[in-house]
């Protein structure tokens, strides 16, 4: 299979996965509107999708480093789909949450190995990342208007329908599966003296990685209510708003792939997360139609570092590119999570917008962060894949 067509169906595979981290958010505003969840309560349903996904993704990543795992991308489609069509069936609570959280650990499952499938296929290149993580935005994209038309026709009791996404997912990753099993070894990746690994850089990343998660994730949370705030519209004004957010990511990704090619990773990195201060303090004070406009800027300022932080994990990581991709994939689209019901207590006592304000900071932080990173270098190697469990293909990251 040529390898513009594997990027092509991993990444509309990696959609249908991550339109189920987007409906997680999208299904909140109906939970609110037919249980009477409060923000604290309601927030608490994006924890349960963030809290095992957080703790599982790095163990699957060390898991994939030890031994690749390509059916994890199946099952964990599979997982991600069938935790949030059940989601809606039961009105406990408890076993809402319990749902979520196996949506959340099928996410968990398939990101790792899916990066290191997805580097793999795309032989290193930063554009083939850049479009991989194309598709996981398109996903959080789609999944407002998808979660919104189904509940139209009949609320929650209709979330089994949200299944199917993770039954084409699932489809789509089973040739590109099967082409790589059949690639010889020499070509699925040339051997080269490996790099040694640079942790400090990793974990400076890392963190700047987790302040990112956290600034989208809580706006992913309650941009729908602020936006019905804030403009006197209806649920379809805070549907666009969510629409918008998980929309300029699309935008971002694709972009950020072009850019890091002539300025590289860690430069374009640092103008996208200052961009994003800005922006970020405009969806919190600037009021009426406007504030679309900085959902758009803030999306695409939080994704531009996307899939570049992705490629600089593996390459600050090269002798774990499971661990770094399950990290700078993974856990950039659920550590945020965690903090979403620190934000709802805060919403419930004050505001929602006293509430959102200390996002501003998050960019902030990762910008600070990324000003203390190298650049890793790119002499154009290409260091080994596994393909398999044999100490001789050792899991590498690709340089570009």
């Amino acid at each position: 299979m040529r390898k513009n067509a594997s990027i092509t169906l991993l990444s509309v595979g990696h959609a249908c996965v991550d339109v189920y981290q987007g409906a997680v958010a999208s299904l909140v505003p109906f939970f609110v509107a037919e249980r009477a969840y409060g923000y604290a309560v309601a927030s608490g349903i994006v924890l349960a999708a963030s809290l095992l996904s957080s703790v599982a993704q790095p163990l699957f990543g060390a898991l994939t480093d030890r031994r690749p795992m390509p059916w994890l991308l199946p099952v964990g489609t599979l997982l991600s789909g069938a935790g949030i069509a059940l989601s809606g069936l039961s009105g406990s609570y408890g076993i809402t949450l319990l749902f979520v959280a196996v949506s959340g650990v099928g996410v968990a499952a398939y990101h790792p190995e899916s990066a290191r499938v997805a580097r793999l296929a795309g032989r290193g290149s930063h554009i083939a990342m850049s479009w991989f993580s194309l598709g996981g935005n398109v996903g959080f994209a789609l999944a407002p208007p998808l979660v919104a038309a189904v509940m139209a026709g009949g609320g929650l009791r209709l979330t089994p329908l949200l299944v199917l996404p993770a039954l084409a997912g699932t489809a789509l990753c089973l040739p590109v599966l099967r082409a790589l099993g059949r690639r010889p070894d020499a070509e699925a990746g040339a051997v080269v003296p490996a790099r040694t690994d640079d942790r400090a850089s990793f974990v400076r990343l890392s963190l700047a990685v987790v302040c990112r998660s956290v600034v989208f994730v809580g706006l992913s949370t309650f941009i729908s209510l602020y936006a019905r705030q804030r403009t006197g519209g209806s649920a379809v004004a805070g549907t666009v708003a969510l629409f918008v957010l998980y929309l300029g990511g699309a935008v971002g990704s694709v972009l950020g792939g072009a850019l890091a090619q002539r300025w590289g990773r860690v430069v374009v990195s640092r103008w996208s997360y200052l961009v994003s201060v800005a922006a970020v303090a405009g969806v919190v004070f600037v009021p009426g139609p406007a504030l679309y406009v900085c959902v758009a800027l803030t999306s695409a300022g939080l994704y531009v570092p996307f899939s570049l932080q992705v490629t600089l994990g593996q390459d600050y990581l090269p002798s774990r590119v499971g661990t770094a991709g399950g990290i700078t994939l993974g856990l950039a689209v659920s550590v945020g999570g965690l903090v979403s019901p620190l934000l709802g207590h805060v919403a419930d006592a004050t505001s929602l917008r006293t509430a959102l304000a200390p996002l501003i900071l998050m960019p902030v932080l990762s910008w600070l962060l990324f000003r203390t990173l190298p650049e890793p270098a790119t002499d154009g190697a290409v260091a080994a894949i596994r393909t398999g469990p044999t100490a001789d293909a050792r899991s590498r990251s690709v340089g570009p």
